[in-house]
């Protein structure tokens, strides 16, 4: 997934096997040899609950497809992200069973390497195929819908090509993908911030001792416990026999999402290099099948939210404990000012906004039901959905990681003995660095901006 958020991002240019683009065309081949032997669904008949109807002009008939299947509302993709379903697009043509022409494979790799960006629309996809935001990009690439930046070469788009254009759900393992990318930087950056509000709150280090988490090896926590220990090594005598759970279960909590993700991963990276096509084209003809059905990447994506969840909420209590003097040592609030000073107060109702909002919209998507296409579809994966409430998790983690992140740096600074020399003292440093000194009661939006976008770095030490 490196290579696509890479190319994405425009850190590196797209390159094709010549050997994939022969693929292609031997396979588009196959699938014109079909059409003169038969019904092939969607080159030569209608789709959906029109699948018996027999299309009319071919040229005619790719060009209603892609207009019909446009619905071209919602918001707008970001560049990054349709870029990112592009390559995806393109990587899953390349494998070789859609049957589209090789020109389709040609110019989607120009599209990316001359930085072209189509306008995307989400809106339409239930996890059996992005039809819509594809539709889109497949009238992009015929003249008919302008690039959104960038100007991409123009082609004729026959019916052998439309539905293979379509028929994927590219975009949603786009969105998918770049959201476990964010994830995976999100659950390294926050084991650094447990470390130092640990620290801030004179933790008990037994609880990540590998004895412990040996006693009970599930996947990853003896991991995130020896990452914990090497963070916090060196720190001062414990005051406390039991830690809060805030800090006492954090390998615990912190494994199943570490997990989750690497689940998440290898199912797209399935994604990313299948050939899903309906109908596939393989060397011996035409398959028409349900291998569209996303049920595998909705189920994933669901076990992802419910793991990360855990983590963030986790992230939530710790602030609470940095909150309270009874813990800390230090004033309520870790204010600074005169008498009645509210020091950090707010932030904790920043994150259990943020927390809510996220909660609202942790119903697994796989539990979802439909019927549609005069109930030839009955069922669908909502993987779609999934893959958004991933997004729009991440876009709301870093700001209660940062809220974290700036109460454990604020209290290290009042009592600055607690910090030993090492990572942690390292990952202190940069945030002390970044952060506003002046701890009087003042607007606390800069510093947890700052804090935020400090996670990468904090993730890559």
């Amino acid at each position: 997934m490196e290579g696509l958020v890479a190319i994405a991002t425009g850190m590196t240019d797209v390159t094709v096997d010549p050997a994939a683009l022969t693929r292609v065309e031997m396979r588009h081949a196959v699938l014109q040899a079909a059409l003169s032997h038969g019904a092939v669904y969607g080159a030569n008949t209608g789709v959906g609950a029109n699948r018996h109807e027999t299309a009319g002009n071919p040229s005619e008939h790719a060009l209603r497809l892609l207009r019909s299947h446009c619905a071209g509302v919602g918001p707008v993709e970001d560049d990054v992200t349709a870029r990112a379903a592009m390559t995806v697009r393109l990587n899953q043509i390349l494998a070789g069973g859609s049957g589209i022409s090789r020109r389709i494979a040609e110019a989607l790799a120009e599209a990316l390497h001359q930085g072209a960006v189509p306008t995307l629309h989400p809106w339409g996809a239930i996890g059996t195929a992005d039809l819509s935001a594809l539709a889109e990009l497949g009238l992009t690439l015929a003249g008919e819908r302008p690039w959104r930046h960038g100007t991409g070469p123009v082609i004729t788009i026959d019916a052998t090509d439309a539905l293979p254009m379509i028929s994927s759900s590219a975009l949603t393992v786009a969105t998918a993908a770049l959201a476990l990318t964010s994830v995976q930087s999100q659950l390294r950056a926050s084991i650094v911030v447990a470390a130092l509000s640990f620290l801030a709150l004179r933790g008990n280090p037994e609880a990540y001792d590998p004895a412990v988490h040996e006693a009970r090896a599930h996947p990853q926590q003896a991991r995130v416990a020896a990452t914990l220990a090497t963070l916090v090594a060196g720190c001062g005598p414990a005051v406390r026999i039991q830690d809060p759970f805030g800090l006492r279960v954090v390998p615990q909590v912190t494994a199943p999402a570490v997990h989750a993700a690497r689940e998440l991963s290898g199912v797209l990276t399935a994604e990313l290099n299948a050939a899903v096509e309906n109908p596939l084209v393989t060397d011996g003809g035409v398959l028409h099948h349900g291998q569209f059905h996303t049920a595998t990447l909705a189920t994933a994506l669901d076990a992802m939210r419910s793991a990360f969840l855990p983590v963030l909420s986790l992230s939530s209590a710790r602030l609470g404990l940095l909150m309270r003097p009874d813990l800390t040592g230090l004033r309520a609030f870790l204010a600074s000012g005169p008498p009645g000073s509210s020091g950090l107060m707010i932030s904790e109702y920043v994150v259990q906004d943020l927390l809510t909002q996220i909660r609202v919209g942790m119903q697994p998507t796989a539990a979802g039901t439909l019927s549609i296409s005069l109930g030839l579809e009955e069922h669908a994966s909502f993987a779609t959905q999934g893959a958004r409430a991933l997004r729009t998790m991440t876009s709301l983690a870093p700001m209660m990681l940062a809220a974290e992140l700036v109460a454990a740096v604020r209290a290290l600074r009042m009592a600055p003995g607690r910090l030993p020399a090492g990572l942690a003292h390292e990952a202190f440093t940069l945030a002390d660095k970044a952060l506003a000194a002046d701890e009087d009661d003042r607007p606390l939006g800069t510093s947890l901006e700052k804090a935020a976008a400090l996670l990468p770095l904090l993730a890559d030490l």
